[in-house]
């Protein structure tokens, strides 16, 4: 049953992306009967070392949206602190719910499903479809514009990329020109 609740859920969002496209991002579904599974491509954000990149992502979503995550994996290379070498994307709100058992983030910026002690999953699902509009959910739209700030600004306090992150503190040039590098084959691959 949730997982047809977030199926509804996820076409909705999807929809409402559709007829209301965000600067700077666009997605759709990288296979149409698999509604669990986006593909993402976000441009790199102006005034950044990654402006003019078009970088493509998945993002996969689990059969409990919104209880849950997705978890979002660039496809293209992305030299980022905050970036997987495998290009997993680690960012605070991509965390599951509750407190952080390493203790770098709140458990406020972490996952954060809107739900009531009597609420049951089915219920809260349903909640989340009729306050889709509401600007301060965890939806597609605020994942992207988190990953887009993130690009914007790499927080090399916890990286998900060591190398990444001690580049950027040592070596701002050396970071600089190997976002280059990837800014132009994210160019060379349209």
């Amino acid at each position: 049953m949730a997982a047809s609740q977030a199926s509804l859920l996820l076409q909705k969002q999807l929809k409402d992306l559709c007829k209301k496209p965000v600067d700077g991002f666009s997605a759709g579904l990288v296979d149409e009967n698999n509604v669990f599974e986006w593909s993402v491509s976000i441009m790199g954000p102006p005034d950044t070392l990654y402006e003019g990149g078009f970088f493509s992502a998945i993002m996969s979503f689990p059969q409990n949206y919104p209880l849950s995550p997705p978890t979002v994996r660039f496809t293209t290379e992305v030299w980022h602190p905050n970036v997987y070498p495998d290009g997993k994307v680690c960012i605070s709100i991509l965390h599951p719910p509750g407190d952080d058992p390493n203790g770098y983030e709140l458990a406020t910026e972490r996952w954060s499903p809107v739900h009531t002690p009597f609420c049951s999953s089915e219920l809260l699902i349903v909640s989340w479809m009729r306050m889709s509009d509401r600007r301060d959910m965890h939806m597609v739209e605020s994942i992207v514009l988190s990953i887009i700030s993130m690009l914007s600004s790499p927080n090399d306090e916890s990286p998900a990329n060591v190398d990444a992150a001690k580049q950027w503190r040592d070596s701002k040039e050396e970071f600089r020109k190997r976002v280059s590098r990837c800014v132009r084959k994210s160019q060379e691959l349209l």
